[in-house]
């Protein structure tokens, strides 16, 4: 009797690319990416994914801010008072946030304009450093899907490949600690796989499943992007299957009229 030949494993690689600079304002993130993938030996190829920290997004399109140069309103220094943070760091978080969500001591969370509820409007003053030694604050890029699809046309003339990109930041969840990797931009593949109307592996027709797909990659990469120290702000995600129309991120909003928990 023959044994019927087992199927090919799935598999998925993760790969920090080693030694890309310190980003600063103008920088082209494609070369600097291409001098760091010779440098260390790598290639791109097709229908890889590149997942870049938004941090370095921010750098290169020059959304850093320098925080002496701000002067908060009243309303912001009465925030600060009760949320016991910067002042001028407020100001920020109001000047980029449509409203308050939530505030308490050491919490301030909004709704971007962009449409994200987040703590702090996103703004960061980790890995930010000033030259003058003045302290710096770094918004979230402008429009992060058109960054997203900037850098995959970007890539995509340069290595002549088909090659998606996502740019993954650091979001808590409000039920449950710590952070997680989520895609504030992307472009080249779809940012959700709306699986209604296919079948489970019993036949049963799934009704509500649709997959953050670009948050899951996000996710991966930052298993080894990290949060502090590491300086991996770029990971390949290789071996990935799902294709499908390209979705940008901002499609994973939840639409105001379907938030059950404002």
């Amino acid at each position: 009797m023959t044994r019927r030949a087992a199927a090919a494993p799935l598999k998925l690689e993760v790969i920090a690319v080693p030694g890309l600079p310190l980003v600063r304002a103008g920088d082209d993130l494609v070369r600097l990416l291409d001098q760091a993938l010779g440098a260390g030996g790598l290639e791109l190829r097709d229908r890889d994914v590149v997942v870049f920290a938004q941090k370095i997004i921010s750098k290169s399109e020059g959304r850093s801010v320098e925080l002496a140069a701000v002067e908060p309103s009243q309303r912001a220094r009465e925030i600060a008072a009760r949320v016991r943070k910067d002042p001028r760091l407020v100001e920020l978080v109001l000047r980029e946030s449509k409203r308050i969500v939530r505030e308490a001591p050491d919490v301030l969370i909004v709704e971007h304009a962009l449409g994200m509820i987040m703590a702090n409007a996103g703004i960061d003053q980790s890995n930010v450093a000033d030259s003058a030694g003045g302290e710096r604050a770094l918004l979230l890029p402008a429009d992060p899907d058109a960054s997203a699809e900037r850098l995959r046309r970007g890539l995509a003339e340069r290595y002549g490949r088909q090659i998606a990109v996502i740019i993954n930041d650091s979001f808590g969840r409000p039920w449950r600690l710590g952070t997680v990797g989520v895609a504030l931009g992307c472009a080249g593949l779809p940012a959700l796989l709306d699986m209604r109307g296919t079948p489970d592996l019993f036949g049963r027709t799934l009704r509500v499943t649709v997959i953050a797909y670009a948050d899951e990659i996000a996710a991966t990469a930052s298993l080894l992007m990290g949060q502090g120290r590491e300086g991996q702000p770029v990971i390949i995600v290789r071996g990935l299957a799902a294709g499908g129309p390209p979705l940008p991120a901002a499609s994973i909003l939840r639409a105001p009229r379907d938030d059950l928990f404002q």
